[in-house]
């Protein structure tokens, strides 16, 4: 006999006895399914988790001070998490535009922006009889690359506003939408600004789009009103705030060339070298790729030990396909009598048990693929992801269902093989 009248003998037979053959495929069908669902629910995760870290700027390096007397503690990534220190720095310890600069010049293939920013909070703008919520943030030119800003008309913060302590700003199209009439000219229009027990008139001068801004604080929405971002001189917000001309963190944003793991070390040896004579503060560098590595990696570990959990019910399956191979090779007895009688080798009847196993387990596996990568779906989906169903693992679950059928269809082949014809011929 050849592997396909093997194979339609197995159908042939599994058909004679559908219910004892779904029982058998059973603990296959739960095992592959939980493992399929398992590694789909996983990949989906990690999926989204990578785009959200990737729409953040995942090759954004963060510069800030921190405590040298503070403890670290290292991940197996080594990222290292420290408490940051308190916001009561002198200036002394600030780090400088000297040093950026420097910094900048050092390892100028290797930075795509240098994002500085400083924060007022909220305020309320006013045009003649309109009002609206803000959140003010001082930025430099770099600032747009970094966070990807949009201007869909006028222009974005520029040098010689810098340099020159301007009361400009840009606005959210929401802003604009909020406080001007439809067919009115926002660019060079005034608007006052209340800032605590001040008020400062401000040009604006750009518009950006935040339609499909969800991740950053552009546009807030309260149970009263809508908070949108506006963006002013990086000076002139420290001369509003009556801030040093210190940085205590900012944000490097990598080039694409660039290996931000190394270039993360690389920055954190460069600001060190100005702080070993400080007894205070140090400076340290983090990023999100080594976030996201480390989050991956835990992920992955979890799903690998629930799906060894999982796959415990496939030595349960694999024990019941030799218990029903053990019992078809009793029932058969007379059958592989006959065909030792008429001339089979051995290795002709151990084929067609072994054979027999594995289609068992192969429409068990096929079976467990189906309803694992449906309940893997209908998980992701209800979780609000996108399901990615991992097609490597559903090969590997196919070719180990057939590994189970050899390993577990072996002996009862070996077993057949080896009968006695006169005795299997006797057998009642």
């Amino acid at each position: 006999m050849n592997i396909w009248d093997n194979i339609l003998l197995s159908l042939n037979n599994l058909k004679t006895s559908k219910m004892r053959s779904f029982l058998t495929m059973l603990g296959i069908i739960i095992g592959i399914g939980s493992v399929i669902a398992i590694v789909t629910v996983g990949n989906s995760l990690t999926s989204t988790i990578n785009s959200t870290m990737q729409n953040m700027g995942v090759n954004n390096i963060t510069v800030a001070l921190t405590e040298k007397d503070t403890d670290d503690t290292s991940t197996d990534s080594n990222v290292n998490i420290r408490m940051f220190a308190s916001a009561n720095y002198a200036d002394s310890d600030l780090i400088t535009d000297e040093m950026i600069t420097e910094y900048e010049n050092t390892f100028t293939d290797d930075i795509a922006a240098i994002e500085l920013s400083e924060s007022i909070g909220s305020a309320e703008a006013d045009l003649g009889d309109n009002t609206a919520d803000i959140n003010i943030t001082g930025v430099n030119t770099d600032y747009q690359i970094a966070e990807s800003i949009e201007i869909t008309s006028g222009r974005f913060i520029k040098d010689y506003d810098l340099n020159n302590d301007k009361y400009v700003c840009v606005v959210s199209s929401t802003f604009v939408e909020d406080l001007f009439d439809k067919n009115q000219e926002p660019i060079g229009s005034e608007i006052e600004v209340v800032i605590g027990a001040n008020i400062y008139k401000f040009y604006i001068v750009g518009v950006f789009d935040d339609s499909s801004d969800d991740t950053s604080s552009s546009s807030l929405t309260t149970t009263d009103s809508t908070i949108t971002q506006m963006y002013i001189p990086l000076s002139t917000a420290k001369l509003i705030n009556g801030s040093s001309d210190g940085y205590s963190s900012f944000i490097v944003v990598s080039s694409d060339t660039t290996t931000t793991s190394t270039f993360m070390t690389n920055t954190q040896t460069f600001f060190e070298s100005y702080y070993t004579r400080n007894d205070s503060y140090t400076v340290e560098a983090t990023s999100l790729e080594s976030m996201v590595s480390t989050v991956t990696d835990m992920l992955s570990t979890v799903e690998l030990a629930i799906s060894a959990i999982a796959a415990i019910s496939l030595l349960v399956g694999g024990i019941g396909v030799m218990n029903i191979m053990l019992v078809s090779i009793t029932e058969r007895t007379r059958e592989i009598g006959i065909r030792k009688a008429l001339g089979a080798p051995n290795r002709v009847i151990r084929e067609q048990f072994i054979v027999e196993a594995i289609i068992l387990c192969l429409i068990g596996g096929l079976i467990g693929i189906f309803v694992g990568v449906t309940v893997g779906t209908i998980a992701t989906s209800m979780l609000g992801y996108a399901a990615k169903p991992s097609i490597a693992a559903c090969l590997i679950a196919a070719g180990f269902s057939i590994g189970v059928g050899v390993f577990f269809g072996y002996y009862p082949a070996n077993k057949a093989a080896k009968m006695n014809p006169i005795d299997a011929l006797r057998y009642e």
